[in-house]
């Protein structure tokens, strides 16, 4: 039987408070400027920078760290940060593994706030994935989201079913995890999973989120 444990505090403190999480692989989605009241654009991408090398900073040489991010504009310009995640990735010596696509609306939309797409990338020290098992690199829909800012449903368990497949790790570490959506996913593929997240009202929906694997929806208490 799969576990789950959320703890409410601060992600980045407790990331640092973390030797390598042995046996896990790591998730993470982690904020955009628009919740960060008062940082200039330079400002926002240092703490991305420096968050992404923390949490891949924590993964052990044979899991991986996936990243879920949508990319920005912020003043007409647009904000990749597919390419900060990769530039963080390589300072510390991880390689991509993965980089899939997953389509927020339907290829063809002209979006303008925000990309009609998002990434999802994985890296890793050392492992190779079985090329036997790839899945599509371009995700139609993301599914469904139990909040604004939460992963999609697809996208959950594309992660899930990777790591459940392709690694040894036992346990999904997820920092920022929101009302938990990556952590039923991870456990609905039998891998304990622990989240974090500062929010209390956020952190006990965490708690209880489940997932119906085969009729892949969320299953809200």
């Amino acid at each position: 039987m799969s576990e789950r444990k959320i703890i409410c505090d601060d992600a980045i403190a407790w990331l640092e408070s973390q030797q390598i999480l042995t046996g896990c692989s790591l998730v993470a989605s982690m904020p955009d400027i628009s919740e960060f009241s008062g940082y200039s654009l330079k400002e926002w991408k240092d703490w991305f920078s420096q968050t992404a090398e923390l949490i891949l900073s924590r993964a052990p040489d044979d899991g991986v760290t996936i990243f879920y991010q949508s990319d920005i504009k912020v003043d007409s310009l647009w904000v990749d940060k597919g390419f900060l995640c990769q530039k963080a990735a390589e300072k510390l010596g991880h390689q991509l593994v993965f980089h899939k696509i997953i389509c927020r609306f339907a290829p063809g939309t002209i979006t303008f706030g925000r990309p009609a797409y998002s990434h999802l990338l994985c890296f890793s020290k050392t492992l190779k994935p079985d090329l036997s098992k790839s899945s599509a690199d371009v995700v139609p829909d993301l599914g469904e989201k139990t909040w604004e800012r939460g992963m999609g449903l697809e996208a959950c368990l594309l992660a899930a079913k990777f790591i459940s497949e392709q690694t040894k790790s036992q346990t999904v570490v997820h920092p920022f995890c929101g009302e938990g959506g990556m952590l039923a996913a991870a456990n609905a593929y039998g891998l304990n999973a622990v989240g974090i997240e500062r929010s209390p009202k956020r952190a006990k929906k965490a708690q209880t989120l489940g997932l119906d694997l085969v009729k892949r929806e969320w299953i809200v208490n």
